[in-house]
């Protein structure tokens, strides 16, 4: 009996990239996060197929919490302290067919502001892809006898849309710094703790200061978020560039701050 595979969907999703466009597969996407802040009534993202082949993505909402560890797990309703922001966003078109090298623009647009209260609104954008169809009875299905499954992989990919109304209380604080310096690489980790009423999202720079003061960059993380309601975030990172440095003295300063160089945090770490 001959067995072939046919048709089992793989979804992927993807939050964290350095760069300012998210990318899986063929499917790019600038930005990769929309934030509405009181300045702006409509936003636009720009979709690009940099593939061979003529590609459909269907376009829809979903929701998530992030974890302690900064996973993302989908959930139907909101977690104490949690708001969606798809009730307040309406977007064209649902559905995109990019051909090879062939870009597009989906509009998103706030309505029913008037409703919103003080805080922050997140939901995501998904953008799946959509397997052409095969019909049942093909030439290859009748030749071959007995079970006859077929394996396909979809990719999804999505963006974070945040609605922020009102002043922001959100502070963020830095503990728990654990330094392994034996490692191959040396690796840092920490807590980043948050409070208030909007998410953060920025990046942690480390420096390391010699004794007499003089301070070398040696690690950055971009893009690391903590959102709402968590009040934590567990963060482990490589130090890269600490090769350069003599990491038997001195101190770490680790900071964060956010994409326009605004501090929210930073602390020291004695060697």
């Amino acid at each position: 009996m001959k067995i072939k595979l046919h048709s089992t969907l793989l979804l992927l999703s993807l939050f964290l990239l350095p760069q300012n466009f998210f990318a899986q597969g063929d499917l790019m996407i600038m930005p990769k996060r929309l934030v509405f802040d009181g300045s702006q009534r409509s936003q636009e993202i720009n979709l690009a197929n940099t593939g061979s082949d003529t590609a459909v993505y269907a376009v829809s909402f979903v929701n998530y919490n992030m974890t302690e560890s900064g996973s993302f797990e989908q959930v139907e309703t909101p977690m104490e302290g949690q708001r969606f922001a798809e009730g307040f966003l309406r977007y064209f078109p649902r559905q995109i067919t990019l051909a090879p090298n062939e870009a597009q623009t989906i509009r998103v647009q706030l309505t029913r502001t008037g409703n919103l209260e003080q805080g922050e609104y997140r939901s995501h954008m998904y953008f799946r892809a959509v397997e052409e169809q095969t019909a049942l009875g093909t030439e290859e299905d009748a030749e071959s006898e007995g079970i006859s499954i077929n394996i396909k992989t979809v990719f999804g990919i999505s963006i974070p849309i945040i609605i922020q109304q009102g002043e922001s209380t959100t502070q963020l604080d830095i503990t728990n710094i654990q330094f392994e310096k034996d490692a191959e690489t040396p690796q840092l980790s920490l807590v980043l703790n948050r409070s208030g009423n909007m998410s953060v999202y920025g990046n942690i720079k480390v420096d390391h200061v010699s004794l007499k003061g003089k301070a070398t960059e040696i690690g950055m993380v971009k893009g690391v978020s903590v959102y709402t309601p968590n009040a934590k975030r567990n963060f482990s990172f490589e130090l890269r560039n600490a090769g350069e440095v003599d990491l038997s003295q001195g101190k770490l300063e680790v900071s964060y701050f956010e994409e326009d160089g605004k501090a929210l945090a930073k602390k020291e770490y004695e060697l």
